[in-house]
């Protein structure tokens, strides 16, 4: 979805609002390029700079890693990064695996939520301090000692220390304070704010402990001044990647399987999961984001994934089971019971069109 926006908007910014280096976003252009982000916008294949809001963690190694694959793919991005956002170290990755390997949370296992904990510890690293080599030093030695368990990292402190460097280096990287307004080659005229995950992974809307440590919702956004126009954005079907509550799995489903699903089985978070749609938790998820409805902000729902329903399009709304016998009534049964006057959908997984946008 910000990808397409990109395409649409003149001289656009992508703004990352929520989450950090966790996001797993796949952007598809021209059925040729793709690539999937976790440390920059989902606008830089096509050129768009990102800025990294305090919300978001940072991750040295993550993000050096991820710009050598985008040099190789032929793209020379632009991230700005504020001073202030977190700094996730591999103290914090090994601790959130352990956690997880405990607990069963549904954790993706790169250290986000025990970054953001330790923040709140008082043992803070921030991207700032990564440019004051004494300040970076005494810093990480303290976590160090918070993490006395996992003294003996050896190689990924090493790999940690060398992108620090390099991220310090870096004529791609650029620190910042606050939102950049310009670059030397873009007078930014868009705003474009990427989230990281659904609402119902809010911390402070889905369902604990099941939940990531961020607000995945319009929080953020109005925190920074803006007043959005809000796209919510759902697959034609219900998923959830990892542990946690999950409504119509029970229920048969007529879902074909994404030709580009990056999602997989298994690892750290756990499996992969799919039902069909269900209306109430849409509605819980809108409803419990109260700067949705508190303030009076225009939205869209976009569905996507509409060419992977076979036959019927199955939905569930207050208990009732529903078997819907096209996608208009599908798309109209969704507007009358979440009351949203405007709904766009995607039928391919490229985005390269989505009707109802104009």
């Amino acid at each position: 979805m910000v990808s397409y926006l990109c395409s649409c908007l003149e001289n656009p910014l992508v703004i990352r609002f929520s989450g950090g280096h966790q996001a797993g976003h796949h952007v598809v252009i021209n059925d040729k390029l793709s690539h999937v982000f976790a440390n920059f916008g989902s606008g830089t294949l096509q050129g768009v700079d990102t800025y990294w809001s305090p919300y978001c963690t940072v991750d040295p190694v993550g993000i050096m890693t991820e710009l050598a694959v985008l040099k190789s793919k032929g793209i020379n991005p632009m991230l700005y990064v504020d001073g202030k956002c977190p700094v996730t170290t591999p103290f914090d990755k090994t601790e959130n695996i352990t956690i997880n390997n405990q607990n069963k949370h549904g954790s993706c296992g790169v250290g986000f939520g025990q970054t953001i904990q330790r923040e709140e510890d008082r043992y803070s690293l921030l991207f700032s301090d990564i440019f004051s080599k004494s300040v970076f030093s005494i810093k990480l030695g303290l976590i160090k000692d918070c993490y006395y368990k996992h003294l003996t990292l050896g190689a990924s402190v090493f790999d940690f220390m060398k992108a620090a460097v390099e991220l310090r280096d870096s004529k791609n990287i650029k620190i910042t304070n606050g939102v950049p307004n310009f670059s030397l080659d873009n007078d930014y005229s868009n705003y474009i704010f990427e989230g990281s995950q659904g609402l119902l992974l809010d911390q402070n809307i889905g369902f604990f402990p099941h939940v990531t440590r961020s607000n995945t919702g319009t929080k953020n956004i109005l925190s920074m001044g803006y007043d959005p126009y809000v796209y919510l954005v759902t697959r034609a079907y219900q998923t959830r990647h990892g542990n946690g509550p999950m409504t119509n799995e029970r229920l048969t489903h007529n879902i074909k399987s994404n030709p580009v699903e990056q999602q997989v089985k298994g690892g750290v978070q756990g499996n992969f999961r799919i039902a069909p749609l269900d209306l109430d938790l849409l509605k819980y998820g809108i409803e419990r984001d109260g700067y949705i409805n508190e303030f009076p902000f225009p939205f869209t729902l976009v569905i996507t994934c509409m060419d992977l329903i076979q036959n019927s399009f199955i939905l569930t709304m207050g208990g009732e089971t529903l078997h819907l016998k096209d996608e208009e009534a599908f798309v109209n049964t969704i507007k009358r019971f979440l009351k949203i006057g405007r709904i766009a959908i995607s039928r391919t997984p490229y985005f390269t069109d989505i009707e109802g946008m104009a």
